[in-house]
């Protein structure tokens, strides 16, 4: 049976499904950051931060050489040489707009 929400409540609903959803994507970003963040020292991996709030999530890494690491070029040695031609990021962010319409969709089926 489908759930009822009075009229006046619907807004409240709506942004409390925002609120889901944002919560769920920034954590799982950060998961998928962190398992395909390149490892020397493991360090860069485990730098990565998670801040959720509301309507907001964000996910960054404040090490000095998280930038060029991310875009792919100032790859560790153990890394130098193998086939991820594809920064990381961009992988991660394209995969995360299929998962977030597929949680948008999970959410609205729930309603």
């Amino acid at each position: 049976m489908a759930r009822q929400i009075r009229i006046e409540d619907i807004g409240d609903y709506a942004a409390g499904q925002i609120v889901k959803l944002v919560r769920v994507a920034t954590l799982e970003t950060n998961r998928r950051l962190k398992e395909e963040t390149p490892v020397d020292t493991g360090r860069l991996r485990e730098s990565w931060q998670v801040i959720v709030e509301d309507f907001n999530g964000s996910v960054f890494n404040n090490l000095e050489y998280a930038e060029p690491v991310i875009a792919g070029t100032n790859l560790p040695p153990s890394w130098q040489g193998q086939k991820k031609t594809t920064p990381f990021l961009d992988r991660v962010a394209k995969d995360m707009q299929t998962y977030v319409q597929t949680q948008a969709d999970k959410i609205g089926r729930e309603s």
